[in-house]
């Protein structure tokens, strides 16, 4: 069964602060959820179905779900690290396609300024072979950009540009942690932090969160907001395999993104806005291609000399500064990636980020570590 327009985003809402050391994470959540709510016309006495991921505090579903005040009849908790909200949004689109419900609230929140913590295994089945290596975040995007120069010839130079133009967009949005616009020799020129990827290759740290509302076809028609429906949907879980065909260029979004515009009835081509999940500069590059944007291996020369940048470039990509300036709420960029989306979608981007007349946009997002196992969600989603 498709979810093509069987479902809309009527609410959006990205939480203003980025430092919230007065503010409990149960507290963040709730906030999002009442400026989404508000967003849309609604109340939480609407809401039949509610989504969240390991962000969630206490027994997530269910102690949010109590703690919101929600009656629902449909509750959904999948995990896929930062792209788990690009992915709910497709999961409620299902969820509501089939009679579960008909409005399905989605939120992230988390302190990880205020409340730093570090990365920790557990009990996962890779814990006894990788944590005793000290993997991290940031070695496992180093390797993956160390591989694409090696295989394709990419250049610092060429990564350098996706933060030029995050920086460009990121000076129109007051809320954006990093405002100042950036060159491609500050950002070579800033300290290396996993080789090749220096300190502007990486995105910011940032309290706060987000909520989406997603509505059914008659919900989202009462309403008194624009119409974003939900046009197409992707995802896929990338591992390494025990090193089987281990591939450090290609991302799982390789499989989502031409599943949802597939879905959708649409190419790349078609795109008018795309927000890509930028927790690196190098997470750009790889999902352009595996998405179809540009030939494998050409993402570098598609990037550069300011292709990305709204009003100038052939793709306008995270005009609100995206995680590499704007806002990486609690470790987890993919709900912001929606959020501006709708924004580009409905006109209400700033005006000198705006897209002219935004018809189809994609949102597309990568959880977990590209290097090691990972978790892709793409939507396509299209104003009416």
């Amino acid at each position: 069964m498709s979810i093509r327009n069987k479902a809309y985003i009527s609410g959006a809402y990205e939480h203003p602060t980025r430092l919230a050391p007065d503010k409990s994470t149960p507290q963040l959540h709730a906030e999002c959820a009442a400026g989404a709510l508000a967003d849309a016309g609604l109340s939480l006495k609407d809401v039949d179905g509610y989504f969240c991921a390991g962000d969630a505090p206490g027994f997530g579903g269910m102690s949010m779900v109590d703690y919101l005040g929600l009656d629902v009849r449909h509750v959904d908790s999948t995990e896929t690290g930062g792209s788990s909200y690009i992915l709910h949004v497709s999961h409620a689109a299902q969820a509501i396609a089939a009679g579960k419900c008909s409005v399905a609230l989605i939120t992230l929140a988390g302190r990880p300024r205020s409340e730093p913590f570090g990365r920790q295994l557990g009990n996962a089945p890779e814990a006894p072979f990788e944590g005793w290596v000290g993997q991290s975040t940031h070695n496992s995007y180093g390797m993956c950009a160390a591989r694409h120069m090696h295989d394709y010839g990419t250049t610092s130079e060429q990564l350098a540009w996706i933060k030029v133009a995050a920086s460009t967009h990121a000076q129109h949005n007051p809320h954006a942690m990093l405002r100042d616009v950036v060159t491609v020799e500050d950002v070579i020129n800033s300290p290396m932090i996993s080789d090749p990827l220096h300190r502007l290759d990486c995105c910011v740290v940032s309290d706060g969160g987000g909520a989406l509302l997603v509505v059914s076809p008659d919900v989202a028609k009462s309403l008194k907001r624009p119409l974003v429906a939900v046009r197409g949907a992707g995802e896929h879980v990338k591992g390494p395999r025990g090193g089987m065909n281990l591939d450090l260029t290609t991302s799982a979004a390789a499989v989502s993104g031409p599943a949802a515009f597939d879905e959708a009835g649409v190419t790349p081509a078609d795109i008018q806005y795309a927000s890509i999940y930028d927790s690196f500069t190098i997470t750009v590059l790889i999902q352009l291609e595996d998405l179809g944007f540009c030939e494998k291996g050409q993402g570098g020369r598609f990037v550069a000399d300011g292709n990305l940048i709204s009003g100038s470039g052939k793709l306008p990509f995270n005009t609100d500064g995206g995680g590499l300036c704007n806002n990486h709420p609690t470790n987890r960029g993919g709900i912001t990636k929606v959020i501006e989306a709708v924004r580009q979608l409905r006109g209400e981007a700033h005006p000198a980020v705006q897209v002219p007349d935004c018809g189809l946009a994609v949102a597309t997002g990568i959880g977990g570590a590209l290097g090691a196992r990972h978790g892709a969600a793409t939507l396509i989603l299209e104003r009416q």
